[in-house]
């Protein structure tokens, strides 16, 4: 079931919502530059299961409306919050990839966590993305920068990039092509304006604001956000759990998908 949210006047965000009937609800957040369909192998699998399973489109991407502004993660939870109230959430796991690990993470602190009764985060880009004078571990700022320039000088290229360093197991061209295209789907100043939003905003007071169980599910290869930001996650939420992922990257609801659908169940239903 596939529809739109008024978050604002003249934008709307896409929503899928899949086995609504199901006993227990996970609310998804995509990562930069997808949209809901990377969560294709657990849509498949745990409606099967009996769990509801909600993807958004976070605006700029995937279905949802692509407007000039709003890429910041106030406005982003902000969206997230719309969805909650249109859909009447509560009590639900929220669980969010990367970028939309940070839009998770702000969410639970600017709106207090309202309805979530746990957090999942899997290769969340927090406290922040990028090296800092403060904080030695994450991206140098210029390979971001360069993913920006890229974005507006040869999105295509840029993209493919990306691919090549998202995933660790062995892809094939047909899933490398699929993957393109989901980035594709995206607004141009949408990916630009995420990347910014990297380098301007960071997330440490609002780790310290977590306080209900939290998942942290990260692949010790992972090439984008690196293995280092998992672990101060750790240290940072006080109800939480490190899960390592020793055969994935970047993309550990793929490269090891089974596990993954295992371990988010599992922690669902503790």
């Amino acid at each position: 079931m596939g529809y739109f949210v008024m978050v604002e006047p003249n934008v709307k965000i896409y929503v899928e919502d899949l086995n609504p009937e199901g006993k227990k609800t996970i609310l998804f957040i995509h990562g930069w530059p997808g949209s809901h369909k990377l969560f294709e192998y657990q849509f498949d699998q745990l409606p099967r299961m009996g769990y509801r399973c909600i993807g958004i489109d976070t605006r700029g991407f995937g279905n949802s409306d692509k407007p000039w502004r709003g890429y910041d993660f106030n406005r982003l939870s902000d969206d997230v919050r719309c969805v909650v109230n249109a859909l009447k959430l509560h009590d639900f796991t929220l669980a969010g990839h990367s970028t939309g690990g940070a839009i998770a993470i702000r969410y639970m602190s600017r709106h207090k966590g309202y309805g979530v009764s746990k957090l999942a985060l899997f290769a969340a880009a927090a406290p922040s993305l990028i090296k800092r004078s403060n904080f030695p571990y994450g991206l140098d700022k210029e390979t971001v920068v360069q993913l920006i320039q890229g974005t507006y000088t040869d999105r295509p290229k840029m993209l493919q990039d990306f691919g090549n360093i998202f995933f660790y197991k062995y892809i094939t061209q047909a899933f490398s092509d699929w993957f393109f295209q989901l980035g594709l789907q995206a607004a141009g100043w949408a990916t630009a304006a995420i990347a910014n939003t990297w380098i301007n905003e960071v997330l440490f007071s609002d780790l310290e604001k977590i306080n209900i169980p939290t998942l942290i599910i990260h692949g010790i290869h992972d090439k984008v956000v690196p293995f280092q930001l998992g672990e101060i996650q750790k240290r940072s939420i006080k109800n939480s759990k490190l899960i390592p992922f020793e055969y994935s990257g970047h993309a550990v609801f793929y490269d090891q998908k089974d596990k993954f659908n295992e371990e988010l169940m599992k922690f669902v239903d503790e």
